[in-house]
């Protein structure tokens, strides 16, 4: 009998309870055993310092994020253990539901109307179709690209850019650095949902929002590093931007003296865009353990090169 030691920060005896119905015939635990018994599978959100290097026999670590840069980054992770990000229904239903709730309230005006509203101002605004918008979605991948093919259906002309190409039927797809100024000229909505790796770091810039629509609107549910903040804040400030909806930051949760916190044009949220649901996300993780103890490769085994 395996052992599986469940190291979430939040819901941990859910989480755990939702395992033993879904691997009966391993052992699930939510601290590390006093008897010193190997460790074969770790399931873990945020790290606590030093937990990984503890464990005895680990051969497999769940992640209950989406997102693995603070696993690569802590080091701790042993050589040869494969670490598993999160991908569930769950997870990508609530990516795209966020998506579309910020595109179309930007879209449709909303965020204008409340202002109106505070001014008790009747004053109807310009009012499109979507068919008139172009959206593109950076990180067209597992969760990107769902979110692309929503917004398409939705009637939004719709760009998506990845680093390695992807086929999207009804989406103009992009691939690779030498296509992101095409796939984001013009642009009235700019969607990152990108990882959090060397090469997404700092990549929307002042120059990159220069490309977009005048008057644009962007939307950030992926990293916080990958905007440059006080280029988006100046792209606000000259009216390049219309506006923003921000889940993610660079720093966690968001300082109270942040600058985005005072701006009517940026919409705070605090990284719940796409929370882990417990069902979903343990049918997903024990559907790897099971690939695992068959001999395969779980899917979205991370590659630690490319950094998700």
């Amino acid at each position: 009998m395996k052992t599986m030691l469940v190291a979430a920060r939040a819901n941990a005896d859910a989480f755990a309870d939702r395992f033993r119905e879904e691997l009966p015939d391993h052992r699930i635990v939510t601290e590390i055993p006093e008897d010193g018994s190997s460790i074969a599978y770790a399931v873990v959100g945020r790290l606590l310092p030093g937990l990984l290097a503890s464990l005895p026999g680990l051969e497999l670590v769940l992640s209950l994020n989406a997102g693995v840069e603070h696993l690569i980054a802590s080091g701790e992770v042993p050589a040869g253990v494969p670490i598993v990000r999160m991908v569930d229904p769950g997870l990508v239903d609530g990516m795209v539901e966020w998506v579309a709730a910020q595109v179309l309230a930007w879209h449709r005006n909303l965020f204008t109307y409340r202002e109106k509203q505070q001014r008790t101002a009747w004053e109807p605004a310009g009012e499109k179709l979507a068919h008139e918008r172009t959206v593109t979605v950076l990180g067209a991948g597992a969760l990107g690209g769902p979110v692309a093919t929503m917004l398409a259906t939705l009637g939004f002309n719709v760009r998506g850019w990845s680093r390695t190409p992807r086929d999207l039927p009804g989406i103009a797809t992009f691939a690779g650095t030498n296509a992101l100024v095409k796939a984001v000229t013009g642009a009235d909505v700019l969607v990152s949902l990108l990882p959090a790796t060397a090469g997404t770091t700092d990549l929307i810039d002042r120059a990159l929002l220069d490309r977009l629509a005048r008057g644009a609107f962007v939307v950030n549910g992926g990293r916080g590093a990958a905007i440059v903040d006080a280029d988006l804040i100046a792209a606000l400030d000259d009216g390049q931007l219309s506006g923003a909806a921000l889940d993610v930051f660079r720093t966690e949760p968001l300082p109270a003296d942040d600058p985005y916190w005072q701006r009517d044009d940026v919409l705070v949220s605090p990284h719940v865009a796409a929370p882990t649901h417990v069902a979903t996300a343990v049918s997903v993780m024990a559907d790897s353990v099971r690939a695992w103890e068959r001999g395969e490769t779980p899917a979205h085994v991370v590659d630690l090169d490319r950094g998700y």
